[in-house]
């Protein structure tokens, strides 16, 4: 059996270890949870209690002060066994994906929580365990409809200066960020380094742009669980799958047909903001803000 085969079916845990960045999270796990419950698509499941197994492995932001050997300041084993408790008996589902994304939705509504991974095995269909397993993270969370009834995301843009990059606490300031529960979009500016100088305003700003990529795959390579995207497709599609995008500007920019007027970088990311629809712009660093915008600013 090769190893990929081997982690499909490895505990949740060993699944969250294997995909952890550079800076990997504490993690506490439930194992081997068996209940007796009514669930299934089927005729022959309706009436009849079933053994189901739960596995879940929920990965935590460490508590920012002492923990003191105080209960109150962590996420209890508790709390994921009463997510568990409380699904199953708010109403009878027919399927196992139901059951473990609202299960997912309720573990992820705690304060802590991070990333979760939950697996769901029924013990009593068949000569094996038949079951599902998903894995969520709190940037997935805020999906919400527009008034025609799609789908709109409205993810939180954040320019990092080159500080902010280079700074030890990089994992950290990220992990933050995403505890806010929104898509999350980071921008850079150019980096620190010489470059061309044309004197010829398009080329230059080519080459700004080429520039300010550059610094997007240095960041991408401090913090592994960046993903460098150019695209609006590209873009709509991680931000639905919760991925903590880094934005590549040359393609969008040059593409558009009203595009942002200036080159400044942080003028840039508020351009994108405005174009995502953001709910809000975070700015880290001393750089001056543009005027009259339409999104919310924050500095950090």
């Amino acid at each position: 059996m090769t190893n990929d085969i081997r982690l499909a079916f490895a505990h949740p845990e060993e699944r969250a270890e294997a995909s952890a960045g550079a800076a990997p999270r504490d993690r506490i796990s439930l194992r081997d949870h068996v209940t007796e419950v009514e669930i299934g698509a089927f005729q022959q499941e309706r009436g009849l209690r079933q053994r189901v197994r739960f596995n879940v492995v929920v990965e935590v932001r460490p508590h920012p002060a002492p923990l003191q050997d105080d209960v109150d300041r962590i996420l209890s084993y508790d709390r994921i066994t009463e997510a568990i408790a409380a699904e199953l008996s708010a109403e009878r589902l027919n399927l196992l994906e139901t059951l473990a994304e609202r299960i997912a939705e309720r573990i992820l509504a705690e304060p802590q929580a991070m990333r979760v991974f939950v697996r769901i095995e029924k013990l009593d269909r068949g000569p094996g365990a038949l079951g599902v397993e998903i894995v969520r993270s709190r940037a997935e969370a805020p999906l919400r409809r527009s008034p025609e009834g799609g789908e709109a995301v409205h993810p939180l843009v954040v320019f990092l200066d080159n500080a902010t990059i280079a700074s030890a606490d990089l994992s950290a300031r990220l992990d933050a960020l995403e505890a806010r529960g929104l898509p999350l979009v980071l921008t850079v500016g150019l980096p620190d380094l010489p470059r061309p100088e044309t004197g010829h305003r398009p080329t230059q700003r080519r080459i700004d742009l080429l520039a300010i990529e550059q610094n997007a795959w240095r960041l991408a390579a401090r913090d592994p669980r960046c993903v460098v995207v150019a695209t609006r497709t590209e873009i709509d599609w991680a931000m639905r799958r919760g991925q903590t995008i880094v934005w590549a500007p040359s393609k969008l920019v040059l593409d558009a047909v009203d595009g942002p007027n200036s080159r400044e970088p942080v003028a840039l990311a508020l351009w994108l903001a405005e174009l995502l629809a953001a709910g809000r712009m975070v700015v880290h660093g001393d750089v001056t803000l543009p005027a009259g915008s339409r999104v919310p600013l924050e500095r950090a």
